[in-house]
């Protein structure tokens, strides 16, 4: 959620108890700042949201008690995680806009292509056809596909997804099978698509077959 949370714009407050976890986190570039209690935490978010700056601050504590420490002086985020203590002091109204969000899932498709060899060279590419395939609004998807390199490392290597709507994957496949079809790329990987329906898998060699040659 942190790197989600960097990737869309957001001011993100994460907390663990594990040093490993924290000092890879810092590595990995998906936290800026690591703080021992939440006042400190609280004072750098405040700062950056101040200046409309992206930012992700971790502190070094257990979450149950960073989670209580929030519920006793009433902050509240506007996002969170499934399943933590902030979560069931939500408003009925919130948690009802969640329930249409649910709703607007069933157009929704799950979209994620896969290069199998020269990811450097192939995975730009392919996110330069899924931009073209969005529309001219779709401002979130788009800051996703390209600041997503950037923060998810090693983790996607080869790999990039979006959830957008069905409209976006059949116009992605399309794309990506002309540009195939006319030489603009050899690629080996796939594109898998995921949706209320079911899933689809389109595989695509390196080369044309020469089968039957």
């Amino acid at each position: 959620m942190a790197v989600a949370g960097n990737i869309a714009g957001a001011a993100t407050l994460t907390a663990t108890a594990d040093v490993d976890a924290q000092k890879q986190t810092i590595r990995d570039g998906v936290v800026d700042f690591l703080v021992t209690s939440l006042d400190e935490a609280l004072r750098i978010l405040k700062n950056e949201i101040r200046k409309r700056q992206t930012v992700a601050v971790c502190v070094g504590a257990a979450p149950e008690l960073i989670e209580r420490e929030m519920l006793e002086r009433g902050v509240q985020p506007d996002l969170f995680r499934g399943g933590v203590i902030v979560a069931s002091e939500r408003p009925t109204a919130q948690r009802e806009s969640a329930d249409l969000d649910r709703m607007e899932q069933e157009h929704q498709a799950l979209v994620i292509w896969r290069v199998d060899t020269s990811p450097a060279l192939w995975l730009p590419k392919l996110d330069a056809i899924a931009l073209d395939c969005l529309e001219a609004g779709d401002r979130i998807e788009r800051r996703w596909i390209r600041l997503v390199p950037r923060y998810v490392g090693r983790s996607g290597h080869g790999v990039h997804l979006i959830v957008g709507n069905r409209e976006f994957a059949a116009s992605f496949v399309e794309r990506v099978r002309e540009q195939v079809r006319l030489g603009g790329i050899a690629f080996q990987g796939q594109i898998q698509v995921s949706h209320a329906d079911g899933n689809e898998e389109y595989n695509f060699p390196a080369r044309p077959s020469n089968e039957g040659d």
